[in-house]
């Protein structure tokens, strides 16, 4: 962590310090998410929108204005595999699947094994493992088939690859240095094309329509990046939108909830007691050092971990966390009774997602309608002029 508290890191590969939200703002050049914005997201609009965890957006109103007219409209937000999904992984999914079912928005579900490669100290071997338990995960949570599609960068690499070698083309390496930092090996200078190709994919499919990419603020760089590509306007695609989420915390307190972190993170495959027991060892506590003091001086919900984990994702209710906030704060609620509503609320939702998840059957089986038709990567092929492998 940089010895100047004021001081932070935020990119796709290094999250450390505390984060000025406002600062980013400032330093990716995004915009802040308005109240007008928030009112016009279909009724009822997600927490994590009308609580602006998402407080950031780039184009976000083509986006709004063809999800509320009938108009093509999708969203891109994937995973990489590098280790088992955690809580805070799962809530940009479980938001996409909140919007598809309002909207019946197309969902693409990009999983960069190949990028976890380059930037991870772990096998092929490992990686593909992750990719597999990683998958079950995201089926678990529902979409509709007919409007998803779920992409693996090596196992699709007849569509991928053609594609991000015509966006490559687009991407100077001065460019990549001054994005993401020099890269540590020539994949990983190569792969902000592969992004690309993961978020102007469903416009290459379906023709140009308006994308969302709901992302923590970390993967902005991508998206950047690929709206210069659209933006050159070489290959009849639209710049991708994207709505900017803070992060949700780690148990230990600020920060990015991490998966190398040594504070253990909570697991989509935590049961109850052991949510319960890494909430009430391990989460930052914004009470007082007494039961005494608290009652007297009251705690912050601001800081503490159990009220965010509440506020970001676990309790729907508003009126249920302004509760708990004000009671919080006027010292009638301590922070062991706060950590065991979080526990609660978590481990009840952790218990219905693994309840999906144990209802699967094969991985293949379970994926086959959520991939990639042969006439779907065809036409993706086409539309940057390629034709049955050879360009036109």
């Amino acid at each position: 962590m940089p010895a100047n508290p004021d001081d932070f890191t935020v990119t796709p590969y290094a999250v450390e310090g505390e984060i000025d939200y406002d600062r980013l703002l400032e330093q990716f050049g995004a915009d802040r998410l308005t109240d007008a914005q928030i009112a016009r997201f279909p009724e009822p609009v997600h927490p994590l929108v009308r609580r602006k965890v998402f407080y950031a957006q780039r184009d976000v109103e083509p986006f709004l204005e063809a999800a509320t007219s009938g108009q093509t409209h999708s969203i891109v937000t994937g995973r990489g595999p590098s280790g088992s999904m955690h809580i805070g992984h799962i809530a940009p999914f479980y938001f996409a699947k909140y919007l598809q079912d309002q909207t019946g928005a197309l969902v693409y579900i990009p999983l960069s094994d190949d990028e976890k490669y380059f930037a991870k100290d772990k096998s092929i071997a490992e990686i593909s493992t992750y990719t597999r338990e990683n998958l079950r995960e995201i089926l678990a949570i529902g979409f509709d088939p007919n409007r998803t599609r779920i992409i693996i960068d090596t196992t699709d690499a007849d569509v991928i690859y053609p594609l991000a070698a015509a966006f490559a083309t687009e991407v100077t390496q001065s460019t990549v240095d001054a994005t993401y930092g020099t890269p540590e090996n020539i994949g990983l200078s190569f792969y902000p094309a592969i992004q690309a190709t993961h978020l102007l994919l469903p416009q290459l499919v379906e023709g140009p329509h308006s994308t969302l990419v709901p992302i923590a603020v970390d993967q902005d760089p991508h998206v950047r990046l690929c709206r210069d590509i659209a933006a050159k306007q070489r290959y009849d695609v639209m710049k991708p939108g994207a709505l900017l989420s803070k992060f949700l915390p780690s148990l230990e307190g600020p920060g990015k909830m991490s998966s190398s972190s040594d504070t253990p993170s909570i697991l989509l495959s935590d049961d109850r007691e052991t949510v319960r027991e890494k909430v009430r060892t391990y989460a930052y506590s914004g009470g007082q050092s007494s039961v005494e003091a608290h009652r007297e001086h009251g705690g912050n919900p601001e800081v503490d971990v159990s009220y965010q984990f509440l506020y970001y994702f676990f309790e729907e209710s508003d009126e249920r966390v302004e509760q708990l906030a004000r009671e919080y704060r006027d010292g009638a609620l301590l922070s062991g009774k706060l950590k065991e509503i979080a526990a609660t609320k978590i481990a009840d939702f952790l218990e219905g997602h693994q309840k999906r998840r144990a209802a699967l059957g094969s991985l293949d089986e379970e994926l086959r309608p959520y991939r990639i038709t042969a006439n779907e990567r065809q036409i993706a092929r086409q539309r940057v002029g390629y034709s049955d492998g050879l360009l036109i």
